[in-house]
Formats: structure tokens, C-alpha cells, sequence
């Protein structure tokens, strides 16, 4: 069975068919899945869900570009939702360069804050790194042998994935693996070793092929798992079974 590490159910784009669609995932072979809070209102309804699905697990945390959000009292009601039951991670949090809507300071200085709270409460983090990949890796060289978690959407060289996988983390690949021009990300999915990947998907955002462009799901992780094993030339009942051990390793379930 798949585990779907990373999901934004809580988003407006299943206002219509939410209820529908958490309730048919296991019948297309998702056992569990991590709703992932964005900013703190995503990570309220994170909660939220987990309370209500017992298949699904909730993580905490605010997304770079909306960090402007975070103060003392913001960063207090954090902890304390951090430590409800399903709660399993800090995230997502880090670094976004793109748009370069938000100060870099300012981004720095949320991303290490919330990377404090998850060492201190003992839980992996979920990382997003846009157009930011040196600051990110300079950043967590300070937590090295301190933390553990996932680094979400991996899209950097082989070489950046080496550093996160000796640090200790795991890449998260989803449906941009299965697009014709992710041939660096391909080759990254060939080198690492099976034991630090897992599965996700970030939707409603970036659907595999033959569906890109149309509002993703956990659904459609088989295309994932399948593509991941056609690169690596192994069945894809083991990628799944390994990805799935490795979603609940890091996430400590």
C-alpha cells in the first residue's frame, strides 16, 4: 500500500468532492497520507482532518511565502497545535527565491524558528526550497545529527541530493519525475539510494502525466511509483513497499 507524504486536502479545491475522494483512496491503494499545513490557518484544517480520517496524519508549519504571518504569539499556537496527537511533523517550511515576494531575511529567520521548534519537540520537518538550494543547505549544516524529515518536491542536482541524504533526509518525488523534461530529477531518482525516497504528490498541485494539468490527487500516485520504478529497472511492488517503510521511519509511525 502507498504512502501519499505530502497533501494539501485541506485546500478549496475539493470543497466539492473532499469527503468523496479521502473516502476512495484506499480502494486505489493509499494506506496513508500526511496533510501539510502551509500557513496556520492550512495547519488548523490539517488538524482537523486528521481528527476526522483515521488514515490520515497532520503536519504543522508555515510555507515561506507566507511567513510574514508568524510573530511571538503566532509562533506559540504553533507549539501547541505541533503537539496534537497526529501531528507528525513541522512543515512545510524553508526557503522560496521565485518570486522573491518575501525579504530573504525575513524568510531566514521564520525557516530557523521553525527549525528550532522541531528539534525541540523531537519532530521531523518538511522542507520546501525553491531557487534556494545554497541558502537551504548552509542553513541546515547548523542542524546536522539534530534533525531528520523530508526535503518536499526535490528538484536539485544529484549533488545537493547527496548532501541531504548524508544529513540524514529523504527526497520527496512526485508527478514531476513522470514529466519528459525532468531528466535531471530522473537522474537523481537512479543514483540515490531506494531507502530515502518517498512518495508524494503536493496536491491539487503538479499531476503526473497522462493527467498534468488537471487538479491532482493522492489517487494518482501509482504513476509515481511506476515511473520510479521503470527508471531504477525494478518492480514496482518494491518501490512502494520501500517508500512505504521509509514515509513511516521518518515520520515516526
Amino acid at each position: 500500500m502507498i504512502f501519499e507524504t505530502h497533501a494539501h486536502f485541506d485546500d478549496e479545491a475539493y470543497d466539492k468532492d473532499r469527503d468523496t475522494l479521502l473516502k476512495s483512496l484506499n480502494f486505489h491503494g493509499v494506506e496513508a497520507l500526511v496533510n501539510v499545513g502551509a500557513s496556520m490557518a492550512s495547519s488548523r484544517q490539517s488538524i482537523e482532518l486528521a481528527k476526522e480520517y483515521p488514515f490520515i496524519y497532520a503536519a504543522v508549519g508555515v510555507h515561506p511565502e507566507q511567513v510574514e504571518e508568524l510573530n511571538e504569539d503566532t509562533m506559540k499556537e504553533l507549539e501547541e497545535m505541533a503537539k496534537e496527537e497526529k501531528v507528525v511533523a513541522i512543515g512545510e517550511i524553508g526557503l522560496d527565491y521565485y518570486y522573491d515576494d518575501v525579504p530573504k531575511d525575513i524568510q531566514k529567520k521564520w525557516f530557523k524558528e521553525q527549525l528550532n521548534l522541531a528539534v525541540k519537540l523531537k519532530k521531523p520537518v518538511i522542507i520546501h526550497s525553491r531557487d534556494a538550494a545554497q541558502d537551504t543547505m548552509e542553513m541546515m549544516k547548523e542542524y546536522q545529527g539534530k534533525l531528520t524529515g523530508i526535503i518536499h518536491c526535490f528538484s536539485y542536482s544529484k549533488e545537493c541530493a547527496d548532501f541531504f541524504v548524508k544529513s540524514g533526509y529523504y527526497l520527496g518525488i512526485g508527478g514531476v519525475v513522470t514529466f519528459s523534461n525532468a531528466k535531471k530529477l530522473k537522474e537523481v531518482v537512479k543514483e540515490v539510494p531506494l531507502n530515502r525516497i518517498v512518495l508524494e504528490t503536493d496536491c491539487p498541485y503538479l499531476t503526473p502525466t497522462p493527467y498534468r494539468g488537471k487538479r491532482n490527487s493522492s489517487h494518482y500516485l501509482p504513476y509515481v511509483a511506476e515511473e520510479i520504478a521503470k527508471i531504477r529497472e525494478i518492480s514496482v511492488v518494491e518501490v512502494i513497499r520501500i517508500t512505504n517503510e521509509n514515509a513511516k521511519k521518518v515520520y515516526q509511525i
